[in-house]
């Protein structure tokens, strides 16, 4: 079955709050999503996120991101004041302003949450369900309140104990934001459109995950990371990429039953239909720099799991659909990998005019893939139009049969539909066709990202009848049951 969907972050949704939240916004794009003949909301991480804003960067592997919560809802719901839930009002100004998230925004949230009732059934079952995660998630996040939201990096920090009151509120917080976000996803499941999360591989070193299980990372003597995780120098880098994330211990993992691992998809399959797994390469190798570089010239690639964690994922999680990231160089071994899993991977039509033979152009697509126009690392279609090399851009309008610079944002959507790539997702900023200030994130950088919202008055109904109109011509729409 040919499918499509559309990709937009939760926090990109409208709303009158500041952030896109688990409301009416996200009730109404739902709506949209089905009336455009879609079948997939492609979404990023909702995970609490950490330096830089990013998602990728989160405090969890497992908890729900606080400011996600919706107030209207809570106040519906009896446990907030319409006067509290007027402190957190918002004008959208199409940009998410992370600096207006303060101290206070989170208090009101935390009255909500006092208000909860600890001893219900609907909470003691939550805590039951999720005690793995949970409280370690919620001690953490307590001592970081205690030290002034500074990453707990040493013994000192990981030794002094939490607040038991914040502990439960931020228990509470995660009752919220699960049971916001069970409502709607069923409601997405029930007007035919599935969720597609993303996990990525890594977690932060500034994470409840690196803080709980240090034993299943690589560390010194001390529990600092000893190796971290980043990419090699490559001709975007000569220096390569410096991630930082902590580096598994696949060993450890492994004699654990990759324990860890089955939790987390476990909360994967609860959240979304589907999930895109980030660096999926790192599960065959890794590229390991040690601790304290400046950069990431010497590091070395190092086996991962390989097709052993991928067994388990199928057998433990059958029902649960995955996309691989192949992005990048890889090696023949790598690619053997990739074929292996069965796993769809990823094309994307900006790299596709680099070469004129290129793997990501349509014409060497394989039906098992997921093709995008562009991803939240790239640029819009509209902003790599104005900045393309002019060759590449002389390629692409000769490929793409565009009679004009104008009509090329079109042609790079509907070569995507075209195609016979099982799946077809366009970021929400290519139908609108928008330009640089709405790219979502620049890699490498760590300011004026993760920002993009979408106004109110740009989902129109006419845009929704363009959508379905190239949805049912190049047969991606689902038949809904």
């Amino acid at each position: 079955m040919r499918t499509s969907g559309i990709l937009a972050a939760v926090t990109s949704l409208p709303g009158e709050y500041g952030i896109g939240t688990l409301g009416d916004g996200a009730f109404s794009f739902v709506d949209f999503l089905s009336s455009c003949g879609q079948t997939y909301w492609q979404i990023l991480p909702v995970n609490p996120p950490g330096s830089g804003n990013s998602p990728y960067q989160a405090h969890s592997a497992f908890a729900g991101n606080p400011f996600l919560i919706d107030p209207l809802r809570l106040q519906k719901d009896g446990l907030l004041l319409e006067s509290e839930r007027e402190k957190l009002l918002l004008p959208n100004t199409g940009r998410v302003d992370y600096s207006l998230f303060n101290e206070e925004r989170l208090s009101v949230l935390k009255k909500a949450a006092e208000r909860v009732d600890e001893k219900s059934e609907s909470f003691l079952r939550f805590e039951s369900e999720n005690e793995f995660w949970l409280s370690d998630y919620c001690i953490y996040m307590a001592l970081k309140e205690k030290n002034k939201m500074k990453p707990l990096c040493n013994r000192a920090d990981r030794n002094t104990l939490p607040n038991g009151e914040t502990e439960l509120i931020h228990k509470k917080l995660q009752y919220l934001f699960f049971n916001q976000w069970k409502k709607l996803k069923d409601y997405a499941n029930k007007n035919g459109i599935k969720i597609i999360g993303d996990i990525p591989i890594y977690v932060s070193h500034d994470s409840a995950d690196f803080f709980a299980h240090r034993n299943l990372f690589l560390t010194d003597e001390w529990g600092n990371p000893s190796r971290l995780a980043g990419c090699p120098p490559d001709s975007f880098s000569k220096t390569g990429q410096l991630w930082g994330n902590p580096i598994y211990d696949w060993d450890k993992m492994e004699d654990s039953g990759y324990w860890w691992w089955k939790q987390r998809f476990f909360i994967a399959q609860k959240l979304f239909d589907v999930v895109r797994i980030d660096h999926f390469r790192g599960f065959y190798e890794y590229y390991s720099v040690p601790a304290g570089s400046k950069n990431a010239v010497n590091g070395e690639w190092r086996k991962g799991p390989g097709m052993k964690l991928v067994e388990i994922i199928r057998s433990c999680f059958p029902s649960l659909g995955i996309i691989a990231e192949d992005l990048g160089f890889l090696t023949k071994e790598a690619r053997e990998f990739f074929k292996e899993s069965g796993f769809p991977g990823m094309k994307v039509l900006q790299f596709a005019f680099d070469e004129k033979n290129s793997e990501y152009l349509p014409h060497n697509f394989e039906k098992n893939c997921v093709v995008y126009t562009g991803t939240h690392d790239n640029p819009t279609v509209l902003e790599w139009i104005c900045t393309a090399e002019k060759k590449k851009l002389s390629f692409a309008m000769d490929y793409l049969r565009a009679d004009s610079i104008k009509r090329l944002c079109d042609s790079f959507i509907e070569s995507a539909l075209a195609s016979c790539a099982d799946t077809a997702i366009i970021p929400v900023q290519d139908w609108l066709k928008k330009g640089k200030a709405a790219r979502m994130n620049t890699p490498s950088t760590v300011k004026n990202n993760w920002e993009f919202r979408i106004q109110e008055k740009e989902l129109t109904k006419r845009l929704s009848e363009k959508i379905l109109y190239y949805t049912l011509l190049f047969s991606r729409q689902e038949e809904k049951i």
